[in-house]
């Protein structure tokens, strides 16, 4: 596998194109437009919400009928979520408006949206949006990431990666793009985020293979607890790379999915990394636990846990906050069995030791705290099972990020 530039157009008959629609915000591009050239097989997570905004409702469609999907359409600043029949005509305008441009059916058009909950879409703007970027289409690198910085909201930096990796003898990309900043909770995939690639493969594999990785990636970052209503991951897969088909769990299969774990994953931690007002990626690893369950349940616990996320803020080594979190994640385990650590790129301290507090030296533990990445490493010494989750610091600034939101 090798990384290179780019992101949703990176792969073979893959375009995108980004306009400024003036849906919500006045000063910055708000819509972005990927396309296929070819009828793609695709899969898809959605949130688990119980209120689901209308894009997703459609895109469940879609993905669930079987049939090709060939465009997606996204918009940023509102959600058209808890927005009623008016909410789903308006998804249903925007796919009839890249039919009447494009030519493709619109049932094979998918659409997502980020932002306010409960204010209904100007299904005009979106039209002419649709318009307007139908004439841009391009396969350019460039135009990949615009289309990222389109989908953003409270984001402060775009998200896009792209990979190569060899599927019989032939060179097949993967490239995708996110957003995340807010509303992020491991409950699904938390976000938005966008997959493309010239890969031939069945969609039943298809499906599987995103499910799976999702609940190793994406489902384990939290930001703020808070579960989207409009938590959506789409994937094209158009097959212009021309491999032999992927119609069975063989060695191709596993080189596909080692490509989609590395992209969701680096997906995954960018969101992370840019919570709302975060100044620090915060990671939790945890070692030898009794089961995946119960190393997925305490590494989500740690960093989802406000006080954890407040100390690691505050570089402060209060390894109280971590156990305490552990201990009410509803996993079962022996505290007199656990080891925890701090670790970045400045070294690594343990500060408790299979029952007891260890006698650290807190300098060396601000040292350690003060990056931008930190992790807290647990070894359980209960099994061999591990997982690791990520989120971030709790910083003054997402209350004031939240508390104005819809101005």
């Amino acid at each position: 596998m090798e990384i290179i530039k780019g992101g949703v157009t990176a792969a073979k008959g893959f375009m995108a194109a980004s306009c400024e629609a003036n849906i919500k915000y006045k000063d910055r591009t708000d819509m972005a437009f990927v396309y296929s050239k070819e009828p793609a097989v695709c899969a898809g997570t959605f949130t688990t919400n119980v209120v689901k905004a209308a894009c997703v409702k459609w895109d469940m469609q879609i993905v669930k009928s079987g049939e090709p999907m060939q465009a997606v359409v996204i918009n940023s600043g509102i959600a058209n979520a808890a927005t009623g029949k008016e909410g789903f005509d308006a998804c249903e305008a925007t796919a009839k408006a890249v039919e009447k441009e494009m030519g493709v059916p619109y049932k094979t058009v998918a659409v997502a949206s980020t932002g306010v909950i409960g204010m209904q879409l100007p299904v005009d703007k979106l039209s002419a949006g649709v318009s307007k970027m139908s004439k841009v289409l391009s396969d350019s690198l460039e135009a990949g990431t615009e289309a990222s910085k389109a989908i953003m909201t409270t984001d402060t930096v775009n998200k896009e990666i792209a990979v190569t990796f060899d599927i019989s003898g032939k060179k097949v990309t993967l490239g995708g793009m996110s957003k995340g900043s807010g509303m992020i909770h491991p409950n699904m995939c938390t976000m938005l985020a966008f997959l493309c690639t010239d890969l031939k493969i069945e969609k039943s594999l298809l499906q599987e293979a995103v499910s799976e990785v999702v609940a190793d990636t994406f489902n384990m970052i939290t930001v703020d607890g808070d579960t989207s209503t409009n938590d959506t991951l789409l994937i094209m897969a158009n097959g212009l790379a021309e491999n032999d088909a992927i119609t069975s769990k063989n060695s191709d299969y596993e080189s596909f999915k080692e490509a989609l774990s590395y992209v969701c994953e680096y997906l995954a931690k960018k969101m992370a990394a840019d919570g709302e007002g975060a100044s620090k990626l915060f990671e939790a690893q945890v070692v030898n636990a009794k089961s995946k369950e119960d190393a997925k349940t305490l590494s989500r616990a740690i960093v989802g846990s406000n006080l954890s996320k407040a100390a690691i803020f505050g570089c402060d080594a209060n390894f109280g906050r971590f156990l305490c979190a552990m201990g009410y994640s509803g996993a079962q385990f022996d505290e007199e069995d656990v080891e925890l650590f701090f670790k970045s790129k400045n070294g690594e301290l343990e500060v408790f030791h299979k029952g007891s507090p260890v006698d650290f030296d807190e300098e060396k533990a601000l040292e350690i705290m003060k990056c931008d990445a930190v992790t807290v490493y647990v070894d359980m010494h209960e099994g061999d099972a591990s997982a690791t989750a990520w989120g971030c610091d709790l910083t003054y600034d997402y209350v004031k990020i939240n508390a104005d939101y819809r101005s």
